[in-house]
């Protein structure tokens, strides 16, 4: 489920940077929240307006501005960068999120994670490698994405104690939809049938690559599904190089490992240390929460 997430998620990315040579990507991000939220008519048709009830709206709210301003930048960086490059910086997501997480939830880093972020952290450097190379807007928007996404996770992680996460990806939809629609509102036009058939696949692919990553966190434990990630970068550069002529350089490849190698180490030792509390609080160890790793997209 994570490769085949991976692979759905490179070739969204590759239909994005497609499409933005004929529509801006702002309205893009529109059409890709507005096919997505189709997805959720089941859920309601089920289980009618349930999943809407919370006392967390502006949580919600809040959650909702910051992942729309991630994914904003995110779309746009993928319409001026190479996918090989967005793909290997878009890995620095964990990282930051594991500091805010230290900072703002107090959550204890110990010294190997601290090694793991160092590690992730110097994969930037050596992708970007300031003072020897210029630094593009696309690739500082990948990383302005990531941290605005890191801080939209810590929303994440207040939300999941008391909200399912069907009432999560509800309220996603409800707030990304409007604040992606006044971006792209300066930039809009109107899409003929081809277009739509390409946001179409763009929604409908985006929903099943985040699915197929929800899912493979349910279905086994962080350690073995995070490695498969790292496909993405695979299937970047062969895209890349296929539909775009990308070839991308040495300096992408060993920074990509480098910040994928601190990101899985503090994503599967995160997993370890919440079994291991689970473990002393309950008997029964749980299913690892699908919400630990969501997507910007």
């Amino acid at each position: 489920m994570m490769a085949l997430a991976a692979a759905a998620f490179s070739v969204m990315h590759a239909a994005i940077r497609h499409l933005s040579d004929e529509m801006h990507p702002f309205e893009i991000a529109f059409f890709r929240v507005f096919f997505g939220f189709f997805a959720l008519a089941p859920v309601f048709l089920r289980d009618g307006w349930a999943p809407l009830r919370t006392t967390k709206i502006k949580l919600f709210a809040y959650r909702g501005v910051l992942n729309s301003a991630a994914m904003l930048m995110f779309f746009f960086s993928l319409s001026i960068t190479p996918l090989a490059t967005v793909a290997a910086l878009s890995f620095t997501a964990p990282l930051f999120a594991t500091l805010l997480a230290m900072l703002l939830l107090r959550e204890t880093v110990q010294l190997r994670r601290w090694t793991a972020l160092l590690i992730g952290f110097a994969g930037t450097l050596v992708i970007l490698r300031p003072g020897i190379a210029e630094i593009g807007l696309g690739p500082m928007l990948v990383i302005g994405s990531s941290v605005v996404w890191a801080f939209a996770l810590m929303l994440i992680k207040v939300l999941t104690r008391t909200e399912s996460s069907v009432t999560i990806t509800a309220y996603a939809s409800i707030f990304l939809s409007p604040v992606c629609l006044v971006a792209a509102i300066p930039y809009w036009t109107w899409p003929g049938l081809e277009q739509l058939a390409w946001l179409a696949a763009i929604g409908v692919v985006g929903t099943v690559a985040q699915t197929a990553m929800n899912q493979s966190f349910k279905l086994a434990d962080a350690s073995a599904v995070l490695p498969m990630d790292f496909s993405k970068l695979i299937w970047a550069s062969a895209i890349g190089f296929a539909l775009f002529g990308e070839i991308p350089d040495l300096w992408t490849w060993v920074g990509g490992v480098m910040i994928f190698a601190g990101a899985t180490y503090v994503g599967i030792r995160e997993s370890q240390l919440r079994r291991a509390s689970a473990a002393a609080a309950s008997p029964v160890d749980p299913v690892p929460s699908s919400e630990d790793k969501p997507g910007r997209a």
